[in-house]
């Protein structure tokens, strides 16, 4: 399983927040027409911040751990999103225990918040079982390629 929806890890405190980046294309497929033009649907931009929220959970476990979404607690959509757009997504954990964790967050696209979740309720499965973990090591390897680190 890859994580399409995140182009770059920007910044990780492990256990506590990520922040990351996804540049959007005219190219892709997931546009969906709007008033002002093609418009990325709301539920993947959802998706972005959930995968944004599984890379903390990853990371924060030694890729050791993945996380499953359970629940959503609320999402409010703020914006729309066009081609083109960078989103500047940012998660925070209430903690990461060993079944389960609990993110919430942020995604922003030219300084306007876009989209608000909080309580994403994920249960905790073995990174491995999802890809092998040479696969992830890869990726992360990839997305974080100039992480600040704290």
């Amino acid at each position: 399983m890859r994580f399409h929806l995140i182009d770059r890890i920007e910044a990780i405190r492990s256990g506590q927040s990520l922040s990351a980046r996804k540049l959007t294309s005219r190219s892709e497929t997931f546009w969906q027409p709007g008033p002002d033009g093609p418009e990325m649907p709301s539920y993947l931009i959802l998706e972005a911040l959930c995968q944004a929220g599984t890379w903390l959970v990853l990371e924060s476990t030694g890729r050791r751990r993945r996380a499953a979404l359970l629940s959503v607690g609320s999402v409010e959509v703020c914006a729309t999103v066009h081609p083109g757009a960078v989103l500047t997504v940012d998660v925070t954990t209430t903690g990461i225990g060993t079944d389960t964790a609990v993110v919430s967050g942020t995604v922003h696209s030219d300084g306007r918040l876009v989209l608000r979740a909080t309580d994403v309720m994920c249960a905790l499965i073995d990174a491995d079982t999802l890809e092998a973990a040479d696969g992830t090591a890869v990726m992360g390897d990839l997305l974080s390629a100039t992480v600040v680190a704290a």
